[in-house]
Parts: C-alpha cells; sequence; structure tokens
C-alpha cells in the first residue's frame, strides 16, 4: 500500500517536471513585464561618449536587443531574444559641464550662446555685455537648470550620474490620481 503512493508521488512529480519545461512559442511584442529582460545584459549598450544607449535616433528611441524568460520563445526570431524600442536622449556631442563653465566665466561675451548654437543671441550678448551682466546671470540659471538646449534639439552630454533634470509634463490625456482632502 506504502509503495504503490510512494509510485503516485513519483509519477505526479515527474509528470509537474515535464510540463514545467515546456516551450511556448509567442509574439514577443506582447510580452508584459517581468516576461522579458530588456536590455540583454550580454550586450554592450551605454556609449561612453554619450552616456545613452547607442543607436539613439532624433526621435529619443533606441531599439535593444531584449532577452525573454525561460522557456519562452518568439515567433519572430525562432529563438528567445528579440528588439524592443526604449526612450533615450538623443545627443550631438554638446557637453553640459562645457556650456555651463562657459555661461558661467565668459556669458557676458555670449560664448555660451555660441557654443550652443544660437549666434544672434551670442552677438547681442557680446555687443550689450551680457545685458548687463543680468543676462548672463539668467542664462547661468536656464543652462543649469537645463531648459537651454542646443539650438539643434539635441540633449546635453551628461555623466551617467550626472545632473540630469527630467522635466514632467501634462496635458489632457494625463490621467490624475484624485486626492482626498
Amino acid at each position: 500500500m506504502q509503495v504503490r503512493y510512494l509510485y503516485i508521488f513519483i509519477f505526479v512529480l515527474i509528470f509537474t517536471i515535464c510540463k514545467s519545461q515546456q516551450i511556448y512559442k509567442v509574439d514577443c511584442s506582447t510580452l508584459r513585464m517581468g516576461q522579458y529582460l530588456c536590455p540583454d545584459p550580454e550586450y554592450d549598450l551605454i556609449d561612453p561618449k554619450t552616456q545613452q544607449p547607442r543607436d539613439c535616433t532624433k526621435e529619443n528611441k533606441a531599439k535593444v536587443i531584449c532577452r525573454a524568460a525561460d522557456n519562452i520563445i518568439c515567433n519572430e526570431s525562432n529563438n528567445s531574444t528579440f528588439t524592443r524600442e526604449i526612450p533615450c536622449k538623443w545627443t550631438n556631442g554638446y557637453s553640459f559641464e562645457t556650456a555651463l563653465l562657459l555661461s558661467i566665466f565668459v556669458g557676458m561675451l555670449g560664448a555660451d550662446r555660441f557654443y550652443l548654437g544660437y549666434p544672434g543671441i551670442g552677438l547681442l550678448k557680446l555687443s550689450t555685455l551680457g545685458f548687463m551682466f543680468l543676462g548672463q546671470l539668467i542664462d547661468v540659471v536656464l543652462i543649469a537648470t537645463q531648459v537651454v538646449r542646443p539650438a539643434d534639439g539635441s540633449y546635453y552630454v551628461i555623466p551617467y550620474y550626472g545632473p540630469v533634470i527630467n522635466i514632467l509634463t501634462s496635458d489632457n490625456e494625463t490621467y490624475r490620481e484624485p486626492q482626498t482632502d
């Protein structure tokens, strides 16, 4: 009698182990969080020159290689890897530290605005001595808070753990959690 229960237990154990090793073929674009690891840590993702994901486009998106969880195979690639777009900040080589130092030390001559690609404002600051130093002070604050960016629309090159400011905006599509008063 006891041996019979032991056989049943072993059979159930083997069945569950075999059942859990089942391979699933799915469309990997529909995977939920926790069913994939993105980006795949086997790939070198961060570009050391820009401190952003490699191949970041002007649309602030970068394609990265992701890996599905164990026992999940993607229909697109017939293996466990797939590509997904992640947000990034497109940079074009303008350094945040350089722009801020130019604004602090020679901002009254408009060097910061020339560096960022605004020659008209740079000439105006040069001819008025930085709007009597008031424009220089305003530019230091605007560059330090990253409101003024390079003229080509790119972001500053900032160290990965540097003083990055993310500006949050809301519009009519933004959901706001009701607050109890």
